[in-house]
């Protein structure tokens, strides 16, 4: 007897320090995951869903499950009492024998076979019972159990997760359709002032851009060099070719008129 619990200590003493040394934590740092359990509080659902979501994590709740057990309850209570306003459920929840039930154990058991739907068409209950430390008999026990703690909560959860992607898909689909949008107007962009550059071909339209009037041609001449010179001569064969028709008008006036004496 005296060998065999010499034994029993030492391997729990390597039992203990090989996990603590897996750890890896100083005792000069904090734990930062357990500062942020402990602080959690729950004013809204999605709090809950922020809990719920850490669960995910297989080996985040093995390390700290102790602490997450604790934070599952208080969540649990808060939904129970502020959510559906139900005073009725006491917590912690107790078997038969004054045997405590976890409600986290319970959750995950559900989650890894498949969920309420799944267990209960499988005729699972007694499964999970066994796996609780419970007896087989202990099955429609941990049924209503998590009808009266759970079910209505995974509910509520699974809609939350449902609202998010889609939420989430449709500001894709948005930030898509605005970057097609924004490419097919760069695109047109490009395409008219192509067009307006083959259309004005050597000539620029500088009246365009500055506006006709002499502020316009001041603003012009701060944005590109303008030729005064080429604009005099514009104007100069503009007046020419106005006189040169003019002449040209009033000669054939007269000669109708002459006809006209005649």
């Amino acid at each position: 007897m005296l060998r065999s619990e010499t034994e029993y200590e030492k391997f729990k003493n390597d039992y203990l320090n090989s996990y603590f040394e897996s750890l890896n934590i100083s005792s000069g740092e904090p734990d930062w995951n357990i500062m942020i359990l402990q602080v959690m509080s729950f004013n809204k659902f999605q709090d809950c869903k922020a809990l719920i979501d850490m669960l995910e994590d297989d080996g985040y709740v093995g390390k700290y499950k102790f602490f997450i057990e604790k934070k599952f309850e208080e969540m649990v209570d808060w939904f129970l009492k502020v959510k559906l306003e139900i005073n009725t459920r006491p917590l912690p929840a107790y078997a038969e024998n004054n045997r405590k039930v976890s409600l986290l154990d319970l959750y995950l058991a559900l989650k890894r076979e498949g969920g309420h739907r799944r267990v209960t068409d499988n005729h699972m209950w007694a499964v999970i019972a066994k796996d609780m430390g419970l007896d087989y008999n202990d099955a429609e026990l941990m049924r209503l159990m998590y009808a009266m703690y759970l079910d209505v909560l995974v509910y509520y959860y699974k809609i939350k997760c449902t609202q998010g992607a889609t939420a989430e898909k449709e500001a894709c689909e948005d930030v898509g359709e605005k970057r097609r949008t924004r490419s097919m107007d760069m695109d047109a962009g490009t395409s008219e002032q192509s067009a307006v550059k083959h259309e004005g071909a050597t000539d620029e339209h500088f009246l365009f851009f500055a506006g006709n009037d002499w502020y316009g041609l001041k603003r012009l001449k701060q944005r590109k060099e303008f030729d005064f010179r080429r604009a005099e001569k514009a104007v100069n064969e503009a007046n020419d070719s106005v006189l040169k028709h003019s002449r040209k008008g009033i000669k054939f006036m007269g000669s109708e008129r002459l006809c006209g004496k005649c």
